[in-house]
This record gives structure tokens, C-alpha cells and sequence, in this order.
């Protein structure tokens, strides 16, 4: 009888520690880019960048995003999810640290790393997901997804002001990630330490596959979707304070306007998996996301800056929609916990190098056009394309069938 009840309080302890590990990474996958947006300017000002290396910055994780994410889901099976995790975090902290030193190359090769570190949270966290909680993965996957927007709200309305309370300017702003990754780390090392202890506690360890995700026509479907959302994410992200500077918005205010679109993408990225997963298919979430979004870049090319926090309110229920499906799919579209890195590989991989054209080319149709009306119709018709693909992914069939 003590026995039994030993093991159900191991249970639960077990069952808090795996929450906050999903809560903690994915507190690292997106603010530590989200947070240079508010402060781009002093970072430009003070490192002397011109448009292309601005750009860079958000293009250069995105990049590590397309060319690492399939090589880490093939380690997946080898090195098993949690070591993987902590070493994403290693990484991620000391791209953190470069970021900040204040030299031009260093800022450069501290966004590589940071890049490699989200890029490994971003494809193994999925697997993790499906492989603790294979009962609740629409209720963990909105979890995964408001912890993330959480903090990247937090970084986008709090940047410049986190600078000025640390006294370091953009590099206190960029710095204090720092801190969120060192608890993660720290959880992590419980789960360790708690796994040891209580042998019969331990997870299945991840099934082998051979199965060719480049070979699954709803692998590509998947990929292609996610890349199209992101481009349209990271566009908004590399770009959006510049465009509201051109129309007379502070730096401080324009990280208000990422503030709104985060926290609007809060309880839609809660709500969303949960109900999606509980759809036959998801066709009817993809016409309105997509209409959502279109909608929004006709409002920057048609009313600019005017209507800037309805339109805020918009982006962020069509973003969180988009990249709650995103991940949902990487879940629900496969049948082993192997095959949701594979896929969450694939289409991190695909789809950010997708996304990672998507600032440079948003920024060169800007020079070319100084309204940014070409820009937006550039995001517009991306926007029809993940339609297409969207209308695909979402239809209930698995990438192995």
C-alpha cells in the first residue's frame, strides 16, 4: 500500500516537472528574437548597420532554423529528447552571451548559435510532447504555444524598457534571456536527477522509423504551410517598427503594437489545439486564418499606421491560429512519437528557409517601393499560397498513409 501510494506522488511530481519543462523551452524559442525588434534602432545606431545586416539579424536564427532541423531530428532517436534539450539550452546561452558583447561579428555569430539552440527546443519539443502527454496533446500543445507568446510578449512590449531599468541599454534588453534559459536548464536537471532516482518512473524510449518524410506528399504540405506562416511572422517582426517609424511611431511604442499581437495570440494559441484536436479536420480554421491575414496587409498597404492595434488584434488571432496548427499537425498528422520529430524536422527545416527569404526580400521590395505597398502585396499573396497548402495539411490524413 506504501508502496503504491510512493509511486502515485512520484507520478505527480513527475507529471509538474514535465509542465514546466514544456513551459520553460518554449519560453526560449521565440523572445530572444522577438526582443531585438523594439530596440533595432539602438542597435543600428550603435554598431552602424545598414538595412541588409538589420535584416540579417532576424534571417541568420531562421537560417540555422532551415539548415539544422532535420539533422537534429535525426539525433532525436540517438541522444533521446531531454539531453537534446539541455544541450539546445547550452547553446542558446552562450549565443545569448556573444549577442551582447558589443562587437559587430560577435552580435553575427551569437545570432548562429542562438539560432541552433531554438532551432534543436523548436524540433525535439513536439516529440516531447507526444511522448509525455500522449493523452492531452492538444491541452500540452496550447500550453507550448501560450508559454511562447507569453514571453515573446514580454520581450516585444518590455525590451526598452528592461534596457533602461538594467542600465545596458540593448544589451540588457537582449541579456536578461539569459535568466529564463538558466531555469529551464535547471528543471531540466530535476527531471534528471528524478528520473535516476526512480527507475520505474522512466519514459518509453523513442521507436525507431525509417520511414522518408521528403517522400510524403502531406509532409510537404505541412512544411510549406508552416514556412508561409512564419514568413509572414518574421516579416512583421524584421520589419514592423521600421514601417511605423516611416509613419511618426516611437520605438517603444511599436514594441506596444508586438505586446498586443502577443497577448491576443495568448488565448488563441491555448484554445486552438485544443479544439482542433477535437476536429475530424481543420480545413474550416485555415479559410479564416488565411482570410484574417489577408485582410491585414491590405490594411498596412491601404491605412498604413491608422487602425494599428485593431489591426494588431487581427494578426495576432490569424498568427496564433496559423502556428497552433503548425505544431498541432506535427502531432496529430503522424503515429509514433518518432515520426512527430521527423515531420517537426522536416518542416522546420523546409518550412524556415521558407521563412528566412521573407525579411531580406520584404526589405529590398521597400527600397525598390518606399510606400511598403509591395512589401504587403509580397506577404499578401504568400498568404494565398499557404491557403493552398493549408486547405491540404489540414485534411485528416497521417504523412505515413
Amino acid at each position: 500500500m506504501m508502496k503504491n501510494e510512493v509511486k502515485k506522488n512520484a507520478s505527480y511530481v513527475l507529471l509538474i516537472i514535465n509542465v514546466l519543462v514544456v513551459i520553460l523551452i518554449s519560453s526560449n524559442l521565440r523572445s530572444p528574437i522577438v526582443a531585438v525588434a523594439p530596440v533595432l534602432g539602438e542597435v543600428r545606431d550603435t554598431l552602424k548597420l545598414d538595412n541588409f545586416q538589420v535584416s540579417l539579424l532576424t534571417s541568420i536564427p531562421l537560417f540555422m532554423f532551415a539548415v539544422c532541423s532535420v539533422l537534429v531530428s535525426r539525433f532525436s532517436g540517438k541522444l533521446g529528447i531531454s539531453k537534446l534539450l539541455m544541450y539546445s539550452l547550452i547553446i542558446l546561452s552562450f549565443g545569448l552571451f556573444l549577442r551582447i558583447t558589443g562587437s559587430l561579428w560577435l552580435l553575427f555569430l551569437g545570432s548562429i548559435f542562438i539560432g541552433l539552440g531554438i532551432c534543436i527546443g523548436n524540433v525535439v519539443t513536439p516529440g516531447y510532447v507526444k511522448n509525455n502527454f500522449p493523452k492531452q496533446i492538444g491541452l500540452m500543445t496550447g500550453i507550448f504555444a501560450v508559454s511562447m507568446n507569453l514571453t515573446a510578449a514580454l520581450a516585444s512590449g518590455f525590451s526598452v524598457k528592461i534596457g533602461e531599468w538594467t542600465g545596458f541599454g540593448w544589451r540588457g534588453s537582449l541579456g536578461i534571456w539569459l535568466v529564463i534559459a538558466a531555469l529551464a536548464f535547471l528543471v531540466l536537471i530535476l527531471e534528471f536527477i528524478f528520473n535516476r532516482k526512480n527507475t520505474h518512473q522512466q519514459k518509453a524510449a523513442l521507436s525507431t522509423s525509417d520511414f522518408n518524410m521528403f517522400k510524403s506528399s502531406q509532409a510537404w504540405n505541412i512544411s510549406i504551410f508552416m514556412g508561409l506562416q512564419s514568413l509572414f511572422y518574421y516579416c512583421l517582426v524584421a520589419w514592423l517598427p521600421s514601417f511605423l517609424a516611416d509613419y511618426h511611431m516611437e520605438s517603444e511604442s511599436s514594441g506596444w503594437v508586438f505586446f498586443v499581437i502577443q497577448i491576443t495570440m495568448i488565448p488563441v494559441t491555448f484554445c486552438c489545439p485544443i479544439i482542433a484536436s477535437k476536429m475530424k479536420d481543420q480545413r474550416l480554421m485555415i479559410v479564416f486564418v488565411c482570410a484574417l491575414m489577408f485582410i491585414s496587409t491590405m490594411m498596412f498597404a491601404f491605412m498604413k499606421s491608422e487602425w494599428i492595434y485593431v489591426n494588431a488584434v487581427i494578426i495576432g488571432i490569424a498568427n496564433g491560429l496559423s502556428f497552433s496548427l503548425s505544431i498541432l499537425f506535427f502531432s496529430t498528422r503522424t503515429k509514433s512519437s518518432i515520426n512527430a520529430v521527423k515531420i517537426s524536422g522536416m518542416a522546420q527545416s523546409v518550412g524556415y528557409l521558407i521563412a528566412a527569404f521573407g525579411p531580406p526580400v520584404f526589405g529590398k521590395l521597400h527600397d525598390w517601393d518606399t510606400s511598403w505597398n509591395s512589401s504587403f502585396y509580397f506577404m499578401s499573396t504568400a498568404v494565398l499560397l499557404m491557403f493552398f497548402f493549408g486547405m491540404k495539411a489540414a485534411r485528416n490524413k497521417c504523412v505515413e498513409d
